[in-house]
C-alpha cells in the first residue's frame, strides 16, 4: 500500500500551498452567500417565491452545462478554465453587491447574475480533480484532498455566522463584495501555477458528441464506479428528504427552532471531524470503506422518523456527517488514481450531475409524500434506500477488490516543486489505459453550495 510522504503537501509543495490558499479564500467567500442571498432577496421582495426563482436560476444552468464543462476541462488547460470562471463569478458577485449597496436592487438583475454564476460553476467544478492531479503527486493526494475537505467543512460550519455578522453590521451587499474579492484573489493565484499536462493533445480531439459519449463510457466501463454512483445519488436524495422534513419535525416535535439549530450544528462539526480523520486513515479498500461509512445516514433518518429527542438526533446526524466527511477524500483520491487524466473532468462532471440532480428530486417528493402519508413514511423510505444501496455496493466485486496497490504506468509530469510530487498507485481492477476523467478532484463546489459539504455524497 502506498505510504504518504513524510511531509504534508502543504509543507512540501509550493504549488499546492498557493492553490490551497486560493480555495480557502473562495470557499470563505462562498460560505456567506447562501444566507446573504436569502436575506437580500427577501428584504428586497418579501417573497419566498422570488427566492426560489433566484435559486433555480443558479441551479438549472449548472445542471444543464455540467457535461459540457467536463469536456471543456478535458480539452483545454484546466487551470485556464478555472481562472476564467473565477473572473466571471467575480464580476457577477461584484455586480450583485453593487446593486444591493445602491439600495435599489432589481430581482431580474440578481437572477441573471446568479444564472451566469451557476453556468460558470458548471465549468469550474469538473476542473478541481484535474488541478489536483496536475499539482500533487499521487501518494500525497489523499492528504491534499483531506486538507481541502477540512477547509470546505470548516467554512460550511462558520459561513452562516460570518454572513450574519456581515449582514447585520454592513448589509448583504458587502457579503457579495467579499465573495467577488475572494474570486479575484483565487484567479490571481491560479495565474501563478504551472501544471503537469492532463489534457488530450489537439490532434486527438474529436467532436463534442464523441467526447461526451467517451466520458459516459468511462463511467459505465467501471463497475465499481457506476454502482457506487447509484448509491451516492440515493444518499443525496435521502439527505434532501432530511433537509426538507427535518426542520419541520424538529420545530413541531423536538423542541422548536433551537432543536434544529443544534442538529444542524452537530452535522457541521461531524463533517469537519470526518474530514480530519480521512487525512490520517489509509484503508486498504477505500471505495468499500467509504461506501459503508455512508450507511450511517440511516441513523438520523430513522431517529427523526421516531421523533427521538433532539440530542439523540443531533448525535446521530453528527455521526452521519462524520461518515460523509471521511468518505469524500477517500472517493476523490480513488477516482484520481483510477481514471485516466485525459477524461477525468468528463467523468467528474457526470458524477456531479448525478449528485446534484438527485437532490431536487428529494426536495420535491419529500413534502408530497409527507402530505399523503405523514412525515415518518418518507423518512423511513429514505433510510431504507440509503442503507440498502450503500451496503449493496459491497456485493460488487470491483468495489470489494479496489485497492491502491498496483503502480500506475509511467505518466508524463512537469517538473515538480518538491519531493511531495511523487507518482501514485492505481487500483487493481483499473483497466490498463491512461487515466480517465474520473480521477480528478472535485470542486465544490461549490456547494455548491451544496448541503453537507458536497453531497457527493
Amino acid at each position: 500500500m502506498p505510504r504518504p510522504s513524510l511531509r504534508h503537501p502543504l509543507l512540501g509543495n509550493a504549488r499546492f500551498r498557493r492553490f490551497f490558499l486560493g480555495r480557502l479564500l473562495s470557499l470563505v467567500g462562498d460560505a456567506v452567500i447562501p444566507s446573504a442571498l436569502a436575506l437580500a432577496v427577501l428584504h428586497a421582495t418579501g417573497s419566498a417565491s422570488a427566492l426560489a426563482l433566484v435559486l433555480g436560476c443558479a441551479m438549472v444552468p449548472r445542471l444543464v452545462l455540467l457535461p459540457l464543462g467536463g469536456v471543456i476541462a478535458d480539452r483545454f488547460d484546466p487551470r485556464l478554465v478555472a481562472l476564467t470562471t473565477d473572473v466571471v463569478r467575480c464580476a457577477g458577485q461584484l455586480f450583485v453587491g453593487i446593486e444591493l449597496l445602491s439600495g435599489r436592487p432589481e430581482l431580474w438583475q440578481i437572477a441573471v447574475a446568479e444564472a451566469i454564476g451557476g453556468a460558470a460553476s458548471a465549468f469550474a467544478m469538473p476542473t478541481l480533480a484535474s488541478l489536483i492531479v496536475g499539482i500533487v503527486g499521487e501518494k500525497d493526494r489523499q492528504a491534499a484532498n483531506s486538507a481541502l475537505a477540512v477547509v470546505r467543512s470548516g467554512t460550511l460550519a462558520g459561513g452562516p455566522a460570518l454572513a450574519g455578522l456581515l449582514v447585520l453590521t454592513a448589509g448583504p451587499g458587502w457579503a457579495f463584495v467579499l465573495d467577488a474579492a475572494s474570486f479575484a484573489v483565487s484567479a490571481a493565484l491560479l495565474a501563478t501555477l504551472r501544471l503537469s499536462r492532463t489534457t488530450a493533445p489537439a490532434e486527438e480531439r474529436r467532436s463534442l458528441r464523441s467526447d461526451l459519449v467517451e466520458g459516459w463510457h468511462e463511467v459505465r466501463s467501471r463497475g465499481w464506479y457506476w454502482t457506487s454512483l447509484v448509491a451516492h445519488a440515493t444518499w443525496n436524495g435521502g439527505a434532501a428528504v432530511f433537509a426538507t422534513l427535518g426542520p419541520a419535525v424538529a420545530v413541531k416535535e423536538l423542541g422548536g427552532d433551537g432543536a434544529w439549530i443544534v442538529i444542524a450544528q452537530a452535522g457541521a462539526v461531524g463533517l469537519l471531524l470526518g474530514s480530519l480523520l480521512s487525512g490520517r486513515a489509509r484503508p486498504r479498500r477505500p471505495v468499500l470503506t467509504g461506501n459503508l461509512a455512508l450507511t450511517t445516514y440511516v441513523l438520523p433518518l430513522g431517529l427523526l422518523a421516531l421523533h427521538t429527542p433532539a440530542p439523540a438526533v443531533a448525535a446521530a446526524f453528527g455521526v452521519a456527517l462524520t461518515g460523509l466527511g471521511f468518505f469524500n477524500p477517500l472517493w476523490e483520491t480513488a477516482v484520481q488514481a483510477a481514471v485516466p487524466a485525459a477524461v477525468l473532468a468528463r467523468v467528474t462532471s457526470y458524477d456531479w450531475l448525478l449528485s446534484l440532480a438527485a437532490m431536487p428530486l428529494g426536495y420535491v417528493l419529500a413534502p408530497l409524500a409527507a402530505d399523503a402519508w405523514g412525515e415518518a413514511t418518507p423518512l423511513w423510505i429514505a433510510a431504507a434506500a440509503v442503507g440498502l444501496s450503500c451496503v449493496a455496493t459491497a456485493g460488487v466485486p470491483g468495489v470489494r477488490q479496489f485497492t491502491l496497490n498496483t503502480p500506475v504506468d509511467t505518466q508524463a509530469h512537469s517538473p515538480v516543486d518538491s519531493p511531495a510530487d511523487s507518482p501514485v498507485d492505481t487500483p487493481a481492477d483499473c483497466p490498463t489505459r491512461k487515466v480517465s476523467s474520473r480521477d480528478r478532484p472535485r470542486r465544490p463546489s461549490a456547494p455548491r453550495r451544496t448541503p453537507a459539504g458536497r453531497p457527493r455524497p
